[in-house]
């Protein structure tokens, strides 16, 4: 098997997801994969000839996201026609599954060269707008106990003793932490500002709020109602006995925000680098996938952990750093009592809480962010990882690659 390193990480800013509020409304999700695609090209001196497989996770594969955008996508940014192009869709996972697809071809040598990562303008196609059979059919959604996400968070909270003020305290690390990644400039250098008729549009992550505080989250609305989502609780307890009552404890200031992005990453073998003349600045080492109970959804980013951890015969502690997606406050929380890892190793530049979740976009968003900040601090080795609906997850490791 091959090695497979990261030559480039790059992405646009994370716009918010509102169709008459987010300051990438008007850019077409194939216009901010143009963005991505072409300075990965220009900042390589890349002959995209030289790319065979092109993988994209995109959650909502409809409307202006639908006909296979990653092929579209590549013959839109001027890309030569040979490569070949996949549109992953994997829920929440469909970025980080992309990049691992991508890889694994990289590993059997398959192909040589890469590129992979994700889309989603959520201000231009809504979630749920492809009317998947999970939600938008009660039968399939009686049969398979589909629940809404913030009901899944509440168990998690619940079944991990994580109380509000808890919940409130991380919200307000991860907007403090992003916050100050962003006035450093960490990620100024795999950010790219979104232009159109060659007008900056946006240029840094719009959802980042300052000077909030505990009493500001707590006050703001719960994310599940006890009376309005009465019958999928019922149905959670009867499901779950070892909860004996149930409580809504998330606002939507623990919730991740809706946001419009794109990224994209170059892979490719250690002759990729001789070629064109760059070292990698990272290696995947491993990645694993899990799904666990589609009722409590959201805890398989332990069970992914640990499954990679154990295929390469490591321990949590021999983990630099951790990118956890923030689906709800409690999801790092819940990783970080089960695994037992400090919270100082987790999300230490903010996550979706402050920045958004951009679905497709973001696993490799977190990728190119924990190589960036393993690369700031000096340190080897991370791990990304996401969970989903339907209870998958994924997780892929680095390491970093020195000059």
């Amino acid at each position: 098997m091959k090695d497979v390193y990261i030559y480039d990480a790059v992405r646009t800013p994370r716009g918010r997801g509102h169709a008459e509020k987010g300051a990438l409304r008007d850019v077409k999700p194939i216009d901010l994969l143009r963005t991505v695609f072409q300075a990965i090209e220009r900042r390589n001196s890349l002959d995209t000839a030289l790319v065979e497989e092109i993988a994209l996770g995109c959650n909502t594969v409809s409307g202006e996201q639908g006909a296979n955008i990653a092929k579209i996508a590549a013959l839109y940014s001027g890309w030569h026609h040979q490569s070949n192009g996949l549109t992953v869709s994997s829920f929440c996972t469909s970025g980080l599954e992309a990049i691992q697809t991508a890889a694994m071809k990289i590993m059997t040598g398959a192909a040589q060269v890469a590129v992979a990562g994700g889309v989603e303008s959520m201000s231009r196609v809504p979630m749920f707008s492809d009317k998947g059979s999970w939600f938008a059919d009660k039968e399939v959604a009686q049969r398979t106990g589909f629940i809404h996400m913030g009901l899944a968070a509440e168990i998690v909270a619940q079944l991990n003793d994580i109380s509000a003020s808890e919940l409130n305290e991380y919200s307000l690390r991860s907007h403090e932490c992003a916050n100050a990644a962003r006035t450093k400039e960490y990620y100024r250098n795999g950010i790219i500002e979104v232009k159109k008729d060659n007008t900056t549009i946006l240029d840094h992550d719009e959802l980042i709020r300052q000077g909030l505080t505990v009493e500001m989250l707590t006050a703001l609305p719960l994310v599940c109602d006890l009376e309005r989502d009465k019958a999928a609780i019922n149905f959670i307890l009867k499901k779950m006995p070892q909860l004996s009552t149930f409580s809504c404890l998330h606002t939507v200031g623990n919730a991740p925000g809706i946001a419009d992005a794109a990224s994209l990453l170059l892979l490719g073998d250690e002759k990729l680098g001789q070629k064109l003349n760059v070292s990698p600045i990272a290696k995947i080492t491993g990645f694993a996938s899990a799904s666990v109970d589609p009722v409590i959804m959201l805890t398989g980013v332990v069970d992914a952990t640990q499954k990679l951890l154990s295929k390469n015969g490591l321990q949590p502690k021999d983990i630099d750093l951790f990118e956890v997606n923030e689906s709800f406050a409690a999801i790092p929380l819940m990783y970080a009592k089960n695994l037992i890892v400090s919270q100082d190793k987790i999300n230490v530049n903010g996550g979706a809480i402050a920045m958004g979740h951009p679905l497709g976009a973001t696993g490799g968003i977190l990728m190119g962010s924990l190589v960036a900040e393993l690369r700031n601090k000096g340190l080897k080795r991370g791990i990304a990882t996401i969970c989903a609906g339907a209870g998958i997850a994924q997780a892929t490791m680095v390491e970093i690659v020195n000059d």
